[in-house]
């Protein structure tokens, strides 16, 4: 078994998901008493916040690659960054090191291919949402992400940020997010991206009748499978 390097604490909400979802994938792989080789390497979620606010992705990339090359240092077999905002600076991550760097756009755009679906709606933060990165990484694997109205992009990445990441999950959000997945289907999309790793706090695939990617779930997916090969 390799040993999967994870940064997390982004927020700590979602990286206690991936734990257990890297644990429950590799028992359920291996049976008895098996879990994963995970290495942690935790943020203080309030710096890093704050740097995304002040739009200081320089200093946030230097701390990201900092703790990424510790990671390896200490053993870790690959890299997984347990957000999907902060794959911004997942090229100068991945250029810092030897070990490979899953990239959940990748593991994200493989399964909505597998899917057939053509016009996913891509629920995130709003730097995840306006900004190129992430779409145009899922666009170089052959999708192409639609993304809510501007107000309804405000409301995702509030709750996002005022809410579950601080272990918020309240029914009004979720009709509210329901609300918005509904106005985008109507405007021609055929599928949902929970492309914040605290949205599958809030929905899951159950809440909808197109089919629905789980970025967490895919991400952690993919590690098992480099893990246990």
């Amino acid at each position: 078994m390799k040993t999967i390097g994870l940064l997390g604490g982004m927020s700590w909400e979602s990286t206690v998901s991936y734990y257990t979802l890297l644990n429950r994938m590799t028992r359920q792989r291996l049976g008895g008493l098996h879990s994963a080789k995970i290495l942690l390497y935790s943020f203080n979620f309030a710096e890093i916040e704050a740097l995304q606010n002040q739009g200081d992705w320089h200093r946030a990339t230097e701390l990201m690659v900092a703790a990424a090359e510790n990671l390896e240092s200490a053993g870790a077999d690959c890299l997984l960054i347990g957000t999907n905002t902060m794959h911004r600076m997942a090229d100068e991550v991945a250029s810092a090191l030897t070990i490979p760097l899953l990239h959940i756009a990748d593991v994200t755009a493989q399964a909505v291919n597998e899917r057939g679906a053509r016009a996913p709606l891509l629920l995130a933060t709003k730097y995840t949402m306006e900004e190129a990165f992430y779409r145009d990484r899922l666009r170089k694997n052959g999708v192409t992400a639609l993304i809510p109205q501007r107000l309804d992009r405000e409301s995702v990445h509030r709750v996002i940020y005022d809410e579950l990441c601080q272990g918020l999950v309240l029914p009004a959000s979720k009709r509210a997010y329901l609300d918005i997945v509904a106005r985008a289907i109507e405007l021609g999309a055929d599928s949902v991206i929970l492309g914040c790793t605290e949205v599958a706090l809030l929905v899951a695939a159950s809440d909808f009748n197109v089919p629905t990617f789980d970025t967490t779930s895919l991400h952690a997916q993919a590690a098992i499978e480099f893990a246990l090969g």
